[in-house]
């Protein structure tokens, strides 16, 4: 069985695995050594398989995403979405995260409901989660998008920036000007990826080996390794 998945998600002999290093809370380092929980699952997997892994290592979810969809990689890390999944196989989710907003200390806004106003911009990291989220969702505001989301916030002088919570918290904590808006306003579902073009044995194989992982306190573990103990493991599929 094992070996008609490693031919099948691997057929260059080597598993390619597409990691986002621009999401600090599911990998961390260098391009010539990454490590967090997704390089942790990447390597199981590998070893699972038998095959030697390759990290292919981006700054941003747009990038991973198309790194897979162009074929320089065999499996991504990403959350799942709407506008990915005509694309990409998702496992379920194997941790789940935050989207939150950062203001400028003196602004009115003091939930999400009230980010969503005429007149209102919003910095966001083109092509991530929260970029694809509030695009479908946000009827109102204006969404400016950048290499970095925070960075057109601050450059800009924009009403709101949008982010993951763990980063965010950490930049209004480094910003004293600005203020996190507590409420999250999307829960992301961080999953395996793979192309559609798989056979189903070979995504319900890489979904077994997720819930395996996410049951067995492999994930659990892997994220308190890299400083992240405080995300959530996600639940049984």
């Amino acid at each position: 069985m094992t070996s008609d998945v490693a031919r099948d998600l691997a057929p260059t002999g080597v598993l390619r695995a597409s990691i986002n290093l621009g999401n600090p809370v599911l990998a961390q380092g260098t391009p010539d050594e990454p490590r967090g929980v997704t390089v942790d699952i990447a390597r199981e997997i590998g070893a699972r398989l038998g095959l030697p892994v390759e990290l292919v290592c981006f700054d941003a979810a747009r990038k991973s995403f198309e790194a897979l969809t162009s074929d320089v990689a065999d499996i991504c890390f990403m959350a799942v979405e709407p506008a990915r999944a005509d694309e990409v196989a998702f496992t379920a989710p194997y941790v789940v995260i935050e989207g939150v907003f950062a203001v400028p200390v003196d602004s009115p806004v003091t939930t999400p409901a009230d980010v969503d106003r005429p007149g209102v911009r919003i910095g966001v990291k083109q092509g991530s989660a929260y970029d694809l989220y509030l695009t479908r969702t946000i009827e109102h505001a204006t969404l400016v998008r950048g290499e970095d989301g925070v960075q057109a916030f601050l450059d800009e002088g924009l009403d709101v920036a949008a982010g993951i919570r763990q980063p965010m918290t950490a930049f209004v904590e480094a910003h004293p000007q600005t203020r996190l808006v507590p409420e999250r306003f999307m829960q992301i579902q961080q999953a395996v990826g793979t192309t559609k073009g798989r056979r189903r044995e070979t995504v319900a194989w890489l979904s077994g080996v997720v819930e395996e992982l996410k049951a067995g306190g492999f994930v659990a573990e892997a994220l308190e390794r890299s400083g992240r103990g405080d995300v959530t493991v996600a639940p049984p599929a």
